[in-house]
C-alpha cells in the first residue's frame, strides 16, 4: 500500500511538473495577450492622419531652433505623419532598482499621438521561470505591473505619482514620434540653442523637462525633476530622471533615428543606469 501512494505521489509531481513546462513553453499569457489587445484598440481608435499628410518646413518656423533644425536635419520633412511609433529592444541591461534583481530584456513599446498614450510590454525570465511586465500610460493613467510564471503578480504599481511618472516618460519619449511636437498638448520654450524646456499638460496632470541637443541636432538628452522611483514595497521617492539616446543612423525610411537608450536616475550620490539597450526597431503607423 505504501509503495502504491509512493507511486501516485510520485507519478502527480511528474505531471505537474510536466503541465509547469508545457505553460511555461507555450506563447501564451494573460498579461502579454492583454498587451496584444490593448495595441489593437488603440491603433485603430487613435488615427488622426491618414498617410496622405507630410512633415513641412512652415510647420515648425516658430519652434525654437533646436527642435526646428532636428526635424529638418533628421530627415522629417516631406515624410509622412505618423499616428504612432513601435519601439523595439532585445537583450536590454534592466535592473528593477538598486536593490532589486539584474536582467535581460526584451522591450516592446508603442507611443500614440492623438492623446498621450504609451504601451510598453516587457518580456524576461527570472531562474528559468517566464517574467514579464507591462508599462502603460492611458486615459491619464498609468502603472506598471509585473507577473512571474504568467499567472503571479509580483508587483502592480498605480496611483497618481505613477500617472505623472508615464506622463513624463511619454514626454522624454516625443522627439521619437515628431507628430507629437505639433499637438496642443505640448509647449516649448527655448533655453539656449541647443536646449529646449517642454511642458506637457494632459487629465489635469502637466510635466516639464529639458531636452538637450548636439551640434549636429541630434537630442541626446531629456532630463526632469517630475518623475518619482516607485519601489518595489510601494515606496514614492522623486529624484532627478534622466534620458540618454545617441549613435544615430539613417534607417530604411531615411530618417536619422538613435541606436541606443539608456534610463538613469540621478541619485545624489551617483548615477543608476536601470535601463541600457539598442534599439533593434523604429517603426511608424
Amino acid at each position: 500500500m505504501r509503495k502504491r501512494k509512493k507511486m501516485i505521489v510520485l507519478i502527480s509531481i511528474t505531471v505537474v511538473f510536466l503541465l509547469l513546462i508545457v505553460w511555461f513553453c507555450i506563447p501564451y499569457s494573460p498579461l502579454k495577450s492583454d498587451f496584444k489587445k490593448d495595441t489593437e484598440e488603440l491603433q485603430t481608435k487613435n488615427m488622426i492622419y491618414t498617410g496622405d499628410e507630410v512633415f513641412t518646413s512652415d510647420e515648425f518656423k516658430d519652434f525654437p531652433t533646436a527642435i526646428r533644425k532636428y526635424i529638418e536635419n533628421n530627415g522629417y520633412i516631406g515624410k509622412p505623419k505618423m499616428n504612432l511609433v513601435k519601439m523595439e529592444y532585445h537583450d536590454v541591461a534592466f535592473s528593477q532598482g538598486r536593490s532589486g534583481p539584474n536582467l535581460t530584456i526584451d522591450y516592446t513599446q508603442y507611443d500614440y499621438v492623438s492623446c498621450p498614450c504609451r504601451l510598453a510590454l516587457i518580456e524576461s525570465s527570472m531562474f528559468g521561470i517566464p517574467f514579464q511586465g507591462y508599462d502603460y500610460y492611458c486615459d491619464g493613467r498609468g502603472g506598471m505591473k509585473g507577473v512571474i510564471a504568467k499567472l503571479i503578480t509580483l508587483f502592480d504599481q498605480t496611483g497618481e505619482d505613477m500617472d505623472k511618472a508615464c506622463l513624463a516618460t511619454f514626454l522624454a519619449e516625443s522627439m521619437f514620434v515628431p507628430t507629437a511636437l505639433l499637438q496642443d498638448y505640448i509647449a516649448f520654450e527655448e533655453i539656449s540653442e541647443y536646449q529646449v524646456k517642454a511642458t506637457i499638460t494632459a487629465y489635469g496632470q502637466t510635466v516639464s523637462g529639458i531636452f538637450t541637443f548636439n551640434e549636429d541636432y541630434e537630442m541626446i538628452s531629456f532630463s526632469t525633476n517630475d518623475r518619482a522611483v516607485t519601489g518595489l514595497d510601494g515606496s514614492v521617492e522623486y529624484v532627478p530622471w534622466s534620458a540618454v539616446c545617441g549613435d544615430y543612423k539613417i534607417g530604411d525610411d531615411r530618417i536619422k533615428h538613435p541606436t541606443c537608450f539608456k534610463a538613469i536616475w540621478n541619485y545624489p550620490d551617483g548615477d543608476f543606469v536601470y535601463f541600457d539597450g539598442t534599439i533593434s526597431s523604429i517603426s511608424y503607423e
